[in-house]
């Protein structure tokens, strides 16, 4: 028998919580803010959730942002122990002859890591990201066919990479939504060197030059992560900002000035907070309900949802969440603990309902012969299931 039961009961708020299972889901929930930005990505990194999201996976000329790609490379390598920060690169006659931002290398002198990862991100120095090329492969090219070989190993699909600076050129391209999943990967894989993101400036060969990322100036939570500019790709910024707990990642492109790609990012994110809210649905092995053991040495077996969940949404649409759990009714013995018995489901979160597996909370083992035969006759004299 199929048993479908009502948990409204169960829902939970949730209050800031780390969470350790997030439903992937997703649910773009903004249908008609308008932006104008012609290219536009916004995610909660904790549940993946997409708040936000306009041509975000149309190629676009990234500009200075697809010098993140280049970073990843670096850190990649320094957390793998294939590289150091003090380790020294020799700055090339075409580094320091490179035009556009520049952190100011000298030629032939060598050049930390460290230094030149600061200024890669805070200066986003042309220079800095060919001496890291050079480098680390030998040649600009090299290093550029490496880059978008490692996105599609990191699941970028639109992304590719004809040079390390963004410098722009026919056939280098990335979309919003890699952008902002290579921001996550950043954030998430290295965090012990993500706080560079934050840093306002940086001085190198006594020049003093401060992070082009506008958010940081302003007291909204912003701690990252790269502008870009081109006559060909507009104003673009990849952001990313926490607030209580919550970590939002923006990308916009193609915005006409740099006050309009300030404020535009300002008011996006902005409207993501406040609009939008994570609720824990379930705690990490939640008892949702009991089903009965056919001929098992325990009458019942508790149905658990294994992990916490949680799900991001608008504010109203809380109101009409609903869930109910679904499974076979009796189950029979032998029973393994972890073994999926049925889901729970839940709806008016979006346009899609949310099916939660559920599993059996402990194991229980089948009656021997003598317990079978007596179990199944007091089923059958008072319809009563178990030992």
């Amino acid at each position: 028998m199929i048993v479908s039961k009502p948990l409204r009961a169960l829902l939970l708020p949730m209050f800031g919580a780390f969470l350790t299972l997030i439903l992937t889901e997703n649910l773009v929930l903004a249908q008609n803010l308008e932006t104008k930005a012609p290219h536009a990505f916004l995610i909660d990194v904790d549940t993946d959730t997409v708040l936000f999201e306009k041509q975000s996976d149309i190629p676009m000329p990234p500009a200075s942002m697809s010098k993140l790609m280049t970073v990843y490379m670096v850190l990649e390598k320094l957390k793998a122990g294939k590289l150091s920060l003090n380790d020294r690169f020799v700055v090339s006659e075409k580094a320091w002859r490179k035009g556009g931002s520049k952190m100011f290398v000298r030629v032939n002198k060598r050049v930390s890591v460290r230094d030149l990862l600061k200024g890669i991100i805070i200066q986003s120095g042309n220079d800095a990201c060919i001496v890291i090329a050079e480098g680390l492969a030998g040649s600009e090219d090299i290093f550029s066919d490496e880059m978008t070989k490692k996105a599609k190993e990191i699941g970028l699909k639109n992304s590719v990479f004809l040079n390390s600076t963004g410098w722009p050129a026919d056939g280098h391209f990335m979309s919003a939504r890699d952008l902002a999943l290579l921001a996550k990967k950043i954030i998430s894989d290295f965090p012990e060197y993500y706080p560079m993101f934050a840093e306002k400036t940086f001085t190198f060969s006594k020049i003093k030059q401060g992070n082009r990322n506008p958010l940081l100036y302003r007291n909204i939570g912003a701690d990252g992560l790269k502008t870009g500019h081109t006559e060909a790709s507009g104003y673009g910024l990849v952001a990313s900002t926490i607030r209580k707990g919550r970590r939002l990642i923006l990308v916009v492109n193609g915005l006409a000035s740099a006050r309009e790609r300030a404020s535009e990012s300002a008011r996006l994110l902005d409207w993501g907070y406040r609009e939008t809210k994570t609720y824990k649905l379930f705690e990490k092995e939640s008892i949702v309900s009991n089903a009965d053991v056919w001929l098992g040495d325990e009458p019942v077996v508790p149905l658990v949802i294994d992990n916490e969940v949680a799900i991001t949404m608008s504010r109203s649409a809380r109101k009409g969440m609903k869930a109910k759990i679904i499974f076979n009714n009796p189950v029979a013995a032998p029973i393994k603990k972890g073994d999926n018995l049925g889901h729970v489901i839940i709806t008016g979160v979006g346009p899609k309902d949310l099916k939660i597996p559920v599993s059996a909370g402990r194991t229980v083992n089948r009656l021997g012969y003598i317990g079978r035969i007596t179990s199944a006759a007091k089923y059958l004299l008072f319809g009563k299931l178990g030992s």
